[in-house]
Formats: C-alpha cells, sequence, structure tokens
C-alpha cells in the first residue's frame, strides 16, 4: 500500500466516524421538515473535511481531488447526503487555479474556518438549460463594479451561503466570434446585496434546497472578477470537471449504500424457510450492481489522477459522472426489488436514498449530454444537438 492509498484509508475511517454522530434517523427527519443539516456542515467544517482541497497556507488541508472525493462518496455510503457541501469543494477548482494571490488570501481562510460560505454555484438558466454559452444574465461593467441582471434556476444552497460564483455575460452572444467568448465568472457576496438578489425556492420531491435567484442591479466589485474578463467560459471548465468527480463520488457512495444494505437484507430475510439471498433472482441484480461500481469507482480514480496532474480530464470526468449514476440507480432498484414492501417503508430508510439517486441521472448534467459528449469530443463522431 504506498501512501495515498494508507491516507485515503485513513480518511475514509474518520469520516465514518464522524458519521456515525448522524445517523440515518437524523437524515430521515431533516428530509421530513425539507430542513438544512445545519449541525452536520458546522461538524464537517470544524473537522476540516470541507477545506480538504484549500492550500494549507490558507488554513486548508492541502489534498488532492481523490482525498475530496472520498470524503463526500463515504458521507453518502453512510445513508447521509454530502450534496448541502459539496459545492463548496469544487467551486475550488476555479479559484484555486485562476483566481489571484489576493483573492485567495482574501477568500480562502475564511472557508476553510467556516467564517465564510462558498456553496452556491450560479450557472443554470431558464431559456439556456445545460447550454451555458446560451445564457443571458448581464454583467455590466460601471467603473470599479459589475452591475448584474437577469434569473439563474435550480441554484442551489443560496440561502446558505455567503458567496456564490457566478457565471455572466459581459458581451451579448451575437457581439462575440465564437459563443464561449464574453462570458465571465465572478465571486458575488450575497451578503451585500439586499433586496438587489431575490432567491424562490424550488420545492422537490428530495431535501434538496434549491431556488429560482433574480439579479436587479445586483453589485460585483471588478476585483472579484476571476481572471481575465470575457474568459470566464475556460475558467469554468476547473470547477466543472472537479464538479463531475465529486457527485459522481457521491453516486458511488449512494451504490455502495444500497449493495450493503440489499446484501444484509438478503441474508436476515427468510421467506419459504430460506434466506431470500439464496435466489438467483435477488442475488443477481446485487452482484451486477456491485460490478457496475467497481468500474466506475475505476474511472473515477483516473478522473482524480488526471485533475491532480492538471491534465485534460474532461472525458473521464463526464464518463465518472455517467457510470455512477448509472450504477448507483441500479443499485437502488437492486434494494427496492430486495427489501419488497419495506423498501418503500420510511423507517427503512431505503425510499429516501431511492428518491436522492435519481437527481444524479440529470444533474448537474442530463446522462443524454454526457453521451454526446463522448460521441463527439472523445469518438469523432459529428455534433448531435
Amino acid at each position: 500500500m504506498n501512501q495515498q492509498e494508507s491516507q485515503v484509508d485513513e480518511i475514509r475511517r474518520a469520516v465514518r466516524q464522524l458519521c456515525a454522530q448522524f445517523p440515518e434517523e437524523y437524515w430521515r427527519d431533516l428530509d421530513e421538515r425539507h430542513a438544512y443539516p445545519e449541525e452536520f456542515i458546522r461538524t464537517l467544517t470544524r473537522d476540516g473535511w470541507l477545506s480538504i482541497l484549500i492550500p494549507e497556507e490558507y488554513d486548508g488541508s492541502g489534498l488532492g481531488i481523490l482525498e475530496a472525493a472520498v470524503v463526500l462518496e463515504e458521507i453518502n455510503r453512510s445513508g447521509g447526503n454530502a450534496a448541502p457541501g459539496h459545492a463548496q469543494m469544487y467551486t475550488m477548482g476555479a479559484i484555486l487555479r485562476h483566481g489571484s494571490p489576493e483573492q485567495k488570501q482574501r477568500w480562502l481562510p475564511g472557508i476553510a474556518s467556516g467564517d465564510v460560505r462558498l456553496q452556491a454555484f450560479g450557472i443554470t438558466e431558464p431559456t439556456a438549460g445545460s447550454d451555458t454559452t446560451n445564457i443571458s444574465t448581464f454583467a455590466e461593467r460601471q467603473g470599479d463594479y459589475y452591475h448584474v441582471r437577469g434569473q439563474k434556476i435550480f441554484i442551489s444552497r443560496v440561502q446558505h451561503s455567503d458567496l456564490m460564483l457566478l457565471i455572466t455575460r459581459t458581451t451579448p452572444r451575437d457581439k462575440v466570434l465564437k459563443k464561449t467568448d464574453g462570458l465571465t465568472l465572478m465571486v458575488m457576496d450575497l451578503r451585500e446585496q439586499g433586496d438587489r438578489v431575490r432567491v424562490k425556492p424550488i420545492r422537490t420531491m428530495i431535501n434538496h434546497e434549491t431556488n429560482e435567484v433574480f439579479f436587479d442591479d445586483a453589485l460585483v466589485p471588478v476585483e472579484n472578477r476571476i481572471g481575465e474578463e470575457g474568459k470566464g467560459f475556460r475558467y469554468l471548465l476547473s470547477g466543472v470537471n472537479a464538479e463531475r468527480i465529486l457527485v459522481g463520488s457521491e453516486c458511488l457512495g449512494d451504490g455502495q449504500y444500497f449493495v450493503d444494505k440489499a446484501v444484509e437484507y438478503a441474508g436476515s430475510r427468510h421467506v419459504f424457510g430460506r434466506p431470500i439471498g439464496q435466489n438467483q433472482g435477488v442475488q443477481f441484480p446485487i452482484a451486477q450492481a456491485y460490478m457496475d461500481l467497481q468500474a466506475a469507482i475505476l474511472m473515477r480514480n483516473q478522473a482524480a489522477a488526471l485533475f491532480t496532474q492538471g491534465q485534460e480530464c474532461g472525458a473521464e470526468a463526464n464518463m465518472t459522472k455517467y457510470l455512477a449514476s448509472e450504477a448507483s440507480w441500479k443499485a437502488a432498484n437492486a434494494a427496492m426489488m430486495t427489501f419488497g414492501g419495506y423498501g418503500i417503508a420510511v423507517d427503512y430508510h431505503i425510499e429516501r436514498k431511492f428518491r436522492e439517486a435519481r437527481l444524479p441521472l440529470v444533474a448537474p448534467i442530463s446522462n443524454n449530454l454526457v453521451l454526446s459528449y463522448v460521441a463527439q469530443h472523445v469518438l469523432g463522431m459529428p455534433r448531435s444537438y
């Protein structure tokens, strides 16, 4: 076992111990109330897990994307939900790689300590969907400030975030040669906006605080811009690839949760004088889901290695998210079938995790778009959209 493998094992054990303080009943109660896991997030922050990617010079742990991925994986495998805190990790990609030294010094120590939360990622818009280049939210520079007008949708954790990483247009789409030009990435301090930023919650089938956000002449200092004006799409990719790897890792945790639960239940549940796990009709779906998860873990590890080395990993990051979410959903269905009627009983927790496992098939990117990406950018086939 090499040093990284040993460290990863230590992280797994430590996160499992932390999660043991927050049993499944904790998450069920939050789900029923549609409440934010404030105590859990505070504990994660206190123990340094949400600052794992922040360099030591800014009071973080200075570890890599694989170590961060394992943290989220273990949270979900424990029966919890890492989504309320995961954005703080993947938004780091753009800031760490493209932020100025002054910006890092200004924001990162506070984020590491928990004094400042960066949980909101403002990308998606009602009329653009996954076509980020077609967004219409516009930031007009006037002196030392950008004046932001427009709307975003499905922006999660806004009400529990101090800062938002925001992508806007600063040049109209019809004024640029390439549609990826004219987009600018910036950090908006939500605490300073007052009624210039309006938030409208969206009720969903899972406990996932997400919102419509309206910008009515919101103000962002020019010094909060990440990198060069008009080049934000390229900077955004650093965060997006990290997002794919980390969300995929949550799916891996969910999938392993379902397999663990299904195997345990199949061995203890007796019908017709024998454990139901003795039947191939029960065994095979669980075994298939397990194998799919193991394959997705290998892809995740490859994507993480490339990301850490600073190499291009768009294909691997997208394939990680696709393979992991599909494997997790297969495991969810296998667990639901194994538990039978008890699977839909709230007290057994399967139904909550089942609902949560459905989301990654369509977010943060639809799996159909991942297929299109691979077909075009990996296999060289014509663009399909």
